[in-house]
């Protein structure tokens, strides 16, 4: 699906790109500058609906090169958002989601390669959204904002780098629900992708994945301060369906032995005298290490996380599937692909397994593409994409520098 883009509807504030200022001797840190993109033209949807008037927020790290050959597109996964490296001028703890993957030296050298960080339409955290008004009726979307898919994200970015004026992306790379989006890029766009980095996805969900997602709905759903999706109206936020759909999120997210290691069965206290049976008695529960961080997870994402944005995501995720059109044959609907592809997975991730990713290789090499994977034995579960393991990053370093020297810099 393509559309006629007329840029002279998309206007760019603030201009320019995040300099680095010096952490540590011989490390620079980058310092990252949100900036926001507002679209007139009507953005068709798969649902049949359209989307208009809407901005999309997003960050830049980096600088294009003459040609316009060394931008490399990141696409988030379900709770993060365009602020993808670097840290915010005068704000503590404030780091992008993958800085230790992005940034000058890294294996996303930003000394060499031209970096965007694009937030999902539907997110909290900037682009057009349920919390933000609809023009047709000047009220705040709520609920009845449209559904949007994998698709209609990779079609909204691929708007934003028209404006930009870049025509050719020299990668584009997620994880887990960006991963998503990177793989739909290479299918969507076949001719504006020479790779794809494919990290701890899969070319849909399971079952079992679907229910999850379910489960953590319902929570919100049913949440008494939910308010059918309205309750901006209401004064209120579902901060109770919030917290449970956050922690049985975070379960997914984490492998059992690292629960094993961290928490094991430890409480979190007990009577003075070590007497559980009077602990028991006075809580009347038990509170296991693993209960308190669940918790406290849980409410720390209550506080920032939008309940709408939770359920659209989520319905994203459970939606996307390339092969339905072609009769749930995977490797006839990668045939689009043109690019080469990075694909890496962890052993211990088992909501998005690794046999998942050999599917994705399997159809691939079935269309000879060129396919690169990696399988990480890492004990971090799902997460394990976003953390420091020296193997991972040594693939992920050792592809961009390929991809690097393919660039004019």
């Amino acid at each position: 699906m393509s559309f006629e883009i007329q840029l002279n509807t998309a206007t760019v504030t603030p201009p320019g790109n995040p300099a680095p200022r010096k952490a540590l001797p011989g490390f620079f840190m980058l310092i990252a500058t949100p900036q926001s993109m507002h679209f007139a033209d009507a953005l068709p949807l798969q649902s049949g609906a359209a989307l208009r008037d809407y901005s999309l927020s997003f960050e830049t790290y980096g600088t294009l090169n003459a040609d316009k050959s060394n931008a490399v597109l990141i696409c988030h996964a379900l709770n993060a958002s365009h602020h993808v490296a670097g840290v915010y001028a005068g704000q503590e703890k404030s780091e992008g989601w993958w800085d230790n993957m992005i940034g000058p030296g890294k294996p996303l050298d930003t000394n060499k390669l031209f970096v965007i960080g694009v937030n999902n339409l539907g997110s909290c955290f900037g682009s057009t959204g349920p919390m933000h008004v609809n023009p047709d009726t000047g009220r705040v979307y709520g609920a009845d904002f449209p559904v949007v898919t994998v698709e209609d994200w990779v079609n909204a970015q691929a708007r934003l780098l028209d404006a930009l004026g870049i025509q050719t992306l020299a990668a584009v790379m997620g994880g887990s629900l960006g991963g998503m989006q990177a793989l739909s890029w290479a299918l969507q766009y076949p001719q504006r992708v020479r790779h794809a980095v494919v990290v701890a996805s899969a070319p849909n969900l399971t079952a079992e994945n679907i229910a999850f997602n379910e489960v953590a709905r319902r929570a919100i759903v049913t949440d008494p301060d939910f308010h059918g999706g309205h309750f901006y109206e209401h004064g209120t936020v579902p901060k109770r369906g919030l917290r449970i759909a956050r922690m049985i999120g975070h379960i997914t997210y984490l492998s059992d032995d690292v629960m094993n290691e961290k928490f094991g069965r430890q409480l979190r206290a007990v009577s003075k005298d070590g007497d559980l049976g009077a602990y028991l008695y006075s809580t009347q529960e038990v509170e296991f290490q693993i209960e308190s961080y669940l918790r406290y997870q849980g409410d720390k994402f209550a506080e920032y996380f939008d309940a709408n944005t939770y359920l659209l995501i989520t319905r994203a995720l459970d939606y996307f599937d390339p092969a339905r059109t072609y009769g749930g044959d995977l490797s006839h609907a990668l045939a689009r692909a043109t690019c080469k592809f990075l694909l890496v997975s962890f052993t211990t991730d088992w909501r998005f397994a690794p046999k998942r990713s050999r599917e994705i290789v399997k159809a691939l090499l079935d269309n000879r593409r060129d396919v690169s994977y990696a399988e990480i034995d890492a004990p971090h579960g799902h997460d394990a994409f976003l953390l420091d393991d020296a193997r991972y990053m040594g693939v992920v370093r050792s592809y961009f520098n390929s991809i690097i020297q393919e660039v004019a810099v």
